[in-house]
Parts: structure tokens; C-alpha cells; sequence
């Protein structure tokens, strides 16, 4: 079953008086700054029922300069201090894997509702914990979501209508990749992505976790088990001077890369259709592809995230002299999510979808239902990327992501 894509309201004229649903983001990196252009742009297009207000940004470093730089209303460096606050009703977890967990369950359990990156967590156990968490939170009102983004390109989720009304017949087959190539450079240098205690995994859970969470998304159906191998391409890398952060300049000294590079596996749909994944931060060439195609009995369906105003549709009922994929420009007003946007044609980008993210998670919470994906579908992930590294340790062999 798929779930009902929120109706999309149009943008709020000024003086309209909407309640006001006070924000706090914690981290404040690459993430904090896509996270800030939703909140901060969704609300200037769309006629949402809350008024999401940019109340506090909160790091260790640098957040006075990032809060003045991003439109947020104060900045603070105690995330915990934050959470007691009674004029705070959001928590947004933009942080690195390691503390999503405990920053997502404090904020829960004080009744914020909580928008939290992916992947959910850095294990299963973590992931299982924030769950139960949300859960117990649900009981008493309180929202949870997890941001797996590309959900929200209007393009997939045109694809997952399509694939929902029974256009390309019964799944068959999946391939889904997601191509980097960042990491190409020996000697970039160490950053936390890199380090396993930090991020939980490398490019397996990086973004083979929204290859993962996109194929599901459309097709309607989770992975079952799973078959793969992930791999370390280059075991150290130079490690940057002290205080330098990200910008900083890399030093003699090399440290070990504790996450995998590439990640390549199988996976069985609930359907017993077969999928086959790739994650890769080495794939030259690649800047940010994420690419899905299905194949069906009645046609076929391709995306691919570096054209991510184009979705390419087989119909494989049309007379052979017609058959062909068809180039569908998504940019309709009648198209998910844009009827607010631009004139048909004008092209969206990137930073839209965490627009649209905001639509989505600010309309649940007023309409009182469960966002989605839910900290429960960010778990099954979780479960599917745990299931691939046991099945890579155990030399590829099949096995079950235990959802």
C-alpha cells in the first residue's frame, strides 16, 4: 500500500495568521545549510496550516556565524539545553550518525516532534532504541520523520504514482546506483564521513541507504534479503592539521578509513522480484547520480538524479512501431509538488526537496497523522544496510534483513 501524498496547498498570502511551530536545528554543516533553505523557503510558497519559525541553531563551533548566514533567529551550543526549552516544538537533527540516537530520543521523550537525518542511525540497536522512542511519543502526539530526501523530487514521486496505478504492470526487475566520485583522490583527505565510529558505515550507508529507501519508496515493496560485498579502495588517507576542519590543510600524517568505499549487492523485493544496488564514492565521472530504473510487464520507469526535472516512461502496450522510452519533463503544475513553483518548464533543483520535506512533515503534524517515512522505515534501512555488511563478512551470502 502507498501512502496519500499531502494535499499541496497554495502559497500563503502576507497577513494571513497561522500558528507558529518554533524550529531548532542541531549541526550545522552541509546538511544544516539544505535543511535551512526548506525551512526557511517552504513557508514563502506553499500555505502551510503551521508557520514554521527558524528559532535556534545549535553547534559547537561556528553557529553564530552559520545562524546569521541562514535566516535563524539565535544560535546555542548545548543541544540538551535547547530540548528543555518550552518554546521550542521541532528538533531538526542534522548532526553525524553517532549522535542522532541520543540527541533524537531526549528531544522525544520532551515532546518536540523530530525531523532527523539519514541514515536514522549508525546500528540496528541505535535505530531499534529511537523507534521504540517514537512510538512512545506517537501515543502523546508527538511526530517523528526521518529525511530521506529525493522522496520528495517531484519526478519520484510521479514515478511512484505511476508505478501505484498499475502503469508498467507487475515488477520484475530494479537497478539502483548511486555514483560518486569524490573519494577518487588518494590523497583527499580524512574527513568524519570516513571514520566508521563517526558515520556509522561509507558509501553504503551514506547513500546506498537512498537507493535503498527510493526503490522501496516507489515500488511499494521492502528488501528481504540481500547478497553483496562492500569494499575498502584506499585504506588510509592524510589527515588534516589540527583545528583545520574540513578546509584545512593536509598534513604528513595518514590515518586509517574505517568505512567502505563501494558497496555492491542483490536484494530480493517482497514481490520476489530482484533488485541490484550499487553505492560507490569512486565512480569517476559521477558527481551525484542516483539512478532507478523498473522494469515491469507492462513497461518500464528511469530516473536519474543529474536530470532530476526528467522521468523516462516504456510503455510497452503501445503498438511496436510507437514503443520507445518516453522523456516526461516534470515541471507540470498538475506534477507532485509543483503547482506553488515556477511556469511549466522552469526547472527545479536540489534544494526544492527539502521544501517540500518541510510541507510534508509541517502538514502531518497539524493534521495530527504519522509523517513518512517514520523512524520505523528508517530502522527497516538500517536493517537492510546491517544485513548487506553481514552478508559481505560471510562471503556474499544471502541474507535476511530481518524486517
Amino acid at each position: 500500500m502507498t501512502e496519500t501524498l499531502p494535499t499541496v496547498r497554495q502559497a500563503q498570502q502576507p497577513g494571513d495568521a497561522k500558528p507558529g511551530l518554533r524550529i531548532a536545528m542541531i549541526g550545522h554543516g552541509f546538511m544544516g545549510a539544505a535543511h535551512s533553505q526548506g525551512w526557511r523557503v517552504a513557508p514563502r510558497f506553499f500555505d502551510l496550516p503551521l508557520h514554521p519559525e527558524m528559532a535556534v541553531l545549535v553547534g559547537r563551533t561556528g553557529a553564530d556565524a552559520s545562524a546569521a548566514a541562514w535566516g535563524w533567529g539565535e544560535a546555542a551550543t548545548d543541544w540538551r539545553e535547547v530540548i528543555a526549552r518550552d518554546d521550542i516544538d521541532v528538533i531538526d537533527i542534522v548532526t553525524p550518525g553517532d549522535t542522532h540516537a541520543e540527541i533524537a530520543v531526549a528531544a522525544l521523550a520532551a515532546g518536540k516532534h523530530v525531523l532527523c537525518e539519514k541514515p536514522l542511525a549508525n546500528t540496528v540497536a541505535e535505530a531499534e532504541a529511537m523507534d521504540a522512542a517514537a512510538t512512545d511519543a506517537a501515543a502523546r502526539g508527538v511526530r517523528s520523520m526521518v529525511g530521506f530526501t529525493y522522496r520528495r523530487v517531484p519526478a519520484t514521486t510521479f514515478a511512484r504514482d505511476l508505478v501505484a496505478q498499475g502503469r508498467i504492470g507487475e515488477i520484475r526487475q530494479v537497478r539502483a546506483e548511486y555514483l560518486q566520485d569524490w573519494l577518487t583522490d588518494a590523497e583527499s583527505p580524512l574527513t568524519w564521513r570516513l571514520d566508521k565510529e563517526l558515520a556509522g558505515s561509507g558509501a553504503l550507508g551514506d547513500i546506498g541507504a537512498h537507493a535503498i529507501d527510493l526503490t522501496e519508496y516507489i515500488t511499494g515493496q521492502k528488501v528481504t534479503t540481500v547478497s553483496g560485498i562492500i569494499e575498502t579502495l584506499v585504506a588510509e588517507r592524510p589527515v588534516l592539521g589540527e583545528g583545520s576542519g574540513l578546509s584545512g590543510t593536509a598534513g604528513t600524517t595518514r590515518g586509517p578509513v574505517t568505512v567502505d568505499d563501494l558497496a555492491l549487492f542483490t536484494g530480493r523485493l517482497e514481490s520476489g522480484a530482484l533488485a541490484s544496488f550499487e553505492a560507490t564514492r569512486f565512480r569517476t565521472g559521477r558527481k551525484n547520480a542516483l539512478r532507478i530504473e523498473i522494469s515491469g510487464s507492462k513497461g518500464a520507469i528511469a530516473f536519474d538524479l543529474e536530470r532530476l526535472n526528467e522521468l523516462e516512461f516504456y510503455d510497452a502496450t503501445l503498438p511496436e512501431t510507437q514503443l520507445g522510452f518516453q522523456r516526461i519533463l516534470v515541471t507540470e503544475h498538475d506534477h507532485p509538488y509543483l503547482a506553488p513553483w515556477w511556469p511549466t518548464g522552469h526547472m527545479l533543483g536540489y534544494e526544492h526537496g527539502f521544501s517540500h520535506q518541510v510541507v510534508d512533515f509541517v502538514t502531518a503534524i497539524a493534521d495530527g497523522t504519522q509523517p513518512r517515512p517514520s523512524f520505523a522505515d528508517g530502522l527497516h534501512v538500517q536493517r537492510v544496510l546491517d544485513a548487506v555488511e553481514r552478508s559481505s563478512n560471510a562471503g556474499s551470502a544471502w541474507t535476511p534483513t530481518g524486517s
